[in-house]
């Protein structure tokens, strides 16, 4: 099934900044998901959200650069813990020390001389 982003229906962007100060997990959880969803896609930016503002009849959308997906699930990680989600978490550290793995042209990058 292809991967569809999370998409949040607010009345304001206001709405959405409060649910975003009081780490509302659900956008944690989205975010994980749309990065676990994207893990062996080649897309360079992957759609993570889009948030529905209905006052201002607009839709923001949230991307993430694939460079960012370990940094990323290592800032939601401690919404897990915070949930006791203990399985996701373990799941969410194994992919954040297999993305932070180097990969082998990234070595060979680093020893061949630059042109």
């Amino acid at each position: 099934m292809k991967y569809k982003p999370t998409e949040f229906i607010v009345a304001s962007t206001e709405e959405f900044e409060a649910m975003v100060s009081s780490q509302d997990f659900r956008i944690a959880s989205a975010i994980v998901d749309g990065i676990f969803a994207n893990l062996e896609t080649k897309k360079k930016h992957i759609h993570l959200l889009s948030v529905i503002v209905e006052s201002e009849n607009s839709v923001f959308d949230i991307t993430i650069e694939r460079k960012h997906f370990a940094e990323t699930l290592e800032e939601n990680l401690p919404y897990f813990v915070r949930e006791e989600q203990y399985e996701k978490c373990q799941l969410i550290a194994d992919t954040i020390s297999e993305l932070k793995k180097p990969n082998i042209s990234d070595i060979l990058n680093q020893i061949s001389p630059k042109k």
